[in-house]
């Protein structure tokens, strides 16, 4: 489905892509990789000098390696375009202090503590964010779920919500709502 139409014209001034890519290692281990690009589409006057239309703004990037249990077993920022090319890259090997998190409750929190402010680097640390439902969506299959333990993503969205008409359709036994549950179809799977 597009986005809604928009309700005036207009003229793009701006485009930040962020993309995350998961990837399943030789030794077990799990590599997940985001890359965010900021990018103009005219010439772009920074406090170090101009950036021509295209030209990227901001293109940095941050891989974690996680094991199956979602532990942060190792991690690495780069930056490949900054607007202050001599100050900005400094930070990069802080986000080593990612490694032993695990990603789960409390990772959001404890990354804005490791890295908020001038302890880290904005864009950076909104990849680290990022990294964690990439994480989840990488993992989708890779682990087998016990069917005696709560399935980790209720609870985790209104749609998975433990009293909503999807986890009594698709989860029954974690259902906690007060309405009938409807089986699954045939065609059902999540």
């Amino acid at each position: 489905m597009p986005a809604p139409e928009a309700k005036a014209a207009r003229e793009p001034l701006h485009t930040r892509t962020i993309e995350i890519r998961g990837y399943k290692r030789s030794d077990g281990l799990y590599d997940i990789e985001g890359h965010l690009l900021d990018t103009k589409p005219h010439d772009f006057r920074l406090a170090a000098g101009v950036r021509r239309a295209g030209e990227p703004i901001h293109s940095m990037w941050l891989r974690i390696t996680v094991d199956r249990q979602l532990t942060i077993v190792d991690a690495e920022a780069g930056m490949d375009a900054v607007p202050y090319v001599e100050h900005c890259g400094a930070i990069a090997p802080a986000y080593r202090r990612l490694v032993g998190l695990t990603i789960g409750p409390g990772y959001l929190k404890r990354v804005k503590e490791l890295f908020g402010g001038v302890r880290g680097c904005t864009h950076v640390t909104e990849l680290a964010a990022a990294l964690a439902t990439g994480v989840f969506q990488t993992m989708a299959g890779q682990r087998l779920q016990d069917p005696d333990r709560r399935p980790f993503q209720l609870d985790r969205c209104h749609a998975l919500e433990s009293t909503a008409p999807a986890v009594a359709r698709y989860y029954p036994r974690w259902y906690r709502g007060s309405e009938p549950i409807e089986p699954a179809g045939e065609g059902d799977h999540h």
